[in-house]
């Protein structure tokens, strides 16, 4: 792509000696401060009875199932005398707090790991959120893993590396592993989603140009940049066209740019949009290069984005190191579900290291208090989520995207797919033995853009479209 260039190296600050003796700017210096601060936050909270609540909880719930092995006679039994009355009966004949205690102290211990040194791929955008924090706040090590995060410049890069087996494990973009797994635009490599990193997080984001441009209809000629062709910023801005009309093969150009690269781009004129991973949308707003058009949860609220996964030849030699991840980076997610302590990750994330973005910017993508380059500050607290369950309907609405467009050809199997890729079942296993809550069902229907979808009509669907591929 001879009209893109690469943005690493102009743009960023003359370094400078600090005082504190390290190779960065004193700007640098205040933020790595305020990170360390906002770590020992973190920790503390982790450590915090509301998080000890999920191992104590599940320790009274297996034990008044072990008393109780029948489901009606436990239930009879608790409607009866209510759950602090059965609990202070079984402590009278049970060390209920010794086995709690025990039970947060064998968490911490490595076990059996077959392997403890581990490379775990990232791009650095607020989607890695999960995987990223589990790093700084030592989830990792509490599993007695030695984990090093390795942030990687694009998608084609950590498809490469995951194949090559140069990495462990990896920030996927969820439609990866389906389409590395079928053989779509690799070597056929099966690969698994072990959680979703998180749910919207995503914009499409407009030059400033446009701004009296907002209706779709009227861009015919524009070019965009998405990050990857198995993307769901593809699906869903290709779903976002052709609803306004537009074929997104043949009336607009689909250029595939690394997301670090999409403001410079669109600042040079070479884009007149993108759909596009925060906190780059939010950094468009802040450079004054853009603004949000719109963000992709009022397309679909709740949508998968981004993913954390390995290979199932990893999974199969390495069960128990697998596990100890699943538990590290579902101990992250929950803690980034958490509203009130996403000021906290931003300070966390934002540092060089990691995603290298001023906190600002983080901080108004992860809040959802943010200007949107139009004069208007907005109060979207869901604009970003953490929800980790790796639904198989999600799975099967990609690899319809996928047919639609041609990506696939012939039959497909949906939901054999969407099972074999989509580990629900290791994630409710491993939210339940965290004492996480875990919703019932494999196959919710969803919402997008008016019109629902229903996994069990997967072919019905496809075929629903005016504008598609084959149409």
């Amino acid at each position: 792509m001879s009209d893109y260039f690469s943005p690493y190296d102009a743009d960023q600050p003359l370094m400078l000696k600090c005082s504190c003796g390290k190779d960065h700017t004193v700007a640098d210096h205040h933020q790595e401060v305020s990170a360390d601060g906002a770590v020992a936050e973190l920790r503390r909270r982790s450590l915090s009875s509301e998080f000890e609540a999920y191992s104590n909880a599940f320790i009274e719930a297996t034990l008044v199932k072990a008393i109780f092995p029948q489901d009606a006679v436990r239930r009879r039994f608790l409607r009866a005398v209510g759950k602090g009355t059965a609990m202070a009966a079984i402590s009278s004949l049970l060390p209920v707090a010794s086995m709690q205690a025990m039970a947060q102290e064998a968490g911490k211990k490595p076990g059996s790991l077959e392997k403890t040194n581990l490379k775990i791929g990232f791009i650095p955008i607020t989607c890695a959120t999960p995987l990223i924090m589990a790093h700084p706040l030592g989830f990792y090590k509490q599993q007695g893993l030695n984990v090093e995060v390795t942030k990687t410049a694009g998608w084609a890069l950590i498809r490469d590396k995951m194949i090559n087996k140069e990495y462990d494990a990896t920030h996927f973009l969820s439609p990866m592993p389906l389409a590395i797994s079928m053989g779509l635009g690799s070597n056929a490599t099966p690969m698994n989603v072990a959680t979703i990193q998180n749910v919207n997080g995503q914009a499409i984001t407009l030059a400033m140009k446009h701004k009296d441009n907002r209706d779709p209809k009227n861009w015919k000629g524009f070019k965009f940049a998405i990050p990857f062709e198995f993307s769901m910023h593809n699906f869903l801005l290709r779903y976002y066209l052709a609803e306004a009309g537009l074929n997104p093969d043949t009336d607009v150009q689909l250029r595939v740019v690394p997301p670090a690269e999409m403001v410079a781009n669109l600042r040079a004129g070479n884009i007149d949009g993108f759909l596009g991973p925060d906190p780059f949308n939010q950094r468009a707003v802040y450079e004054e290069a853009g603004f949000i058009h719109l963000l992709t949860k009022d397309l679909w609220n709740g949508h998968p984005c981004c993913a954390f996964g390995t290979s199932a030849e990893f999974i199969q030699q390495n069960p128990n190191t697998f596990a100890a991840l699943y538990r590290s980076v579902l101990t992250a997610a929950a803690m980034a579900r958490d509203p009130k302590n996403r000021e906290m990750i931003a300070k966390v994330i934002a540092p060089a290291q990691y995603l290298n973005q001023p906190e600002a910017v983080i901080n108004q993508v992860l809040t959802g208090k943010f200007a949107d380059g139009l004069g208007n500050i907005k109060n979207v607290p869901d604009r970003a989520d953490f929800d980790p369950m790796p639904w198989q309907s999600m799975a099967v609405w990609m690899l319809t995207q996928m047919k639609r467009w041609g990506y696939v050809k012939g039959d497909i199997n949906y939901k054999q797919i969407a099972e074999k890729v989509f580990l629900l079942t290791d994630a409710k296993k491993y939210m339940k033995e965290l004492g996480q809550k875990t919703p019932d069902g494999a196959y919710p229907k969803f919402t997008i853009m008016g019109k629902e979808f229903d996994a069990a009509k997967a072919d019905q669907y496809v075929k629903s479209f005016a504008i598609s591929k084959s149409a």
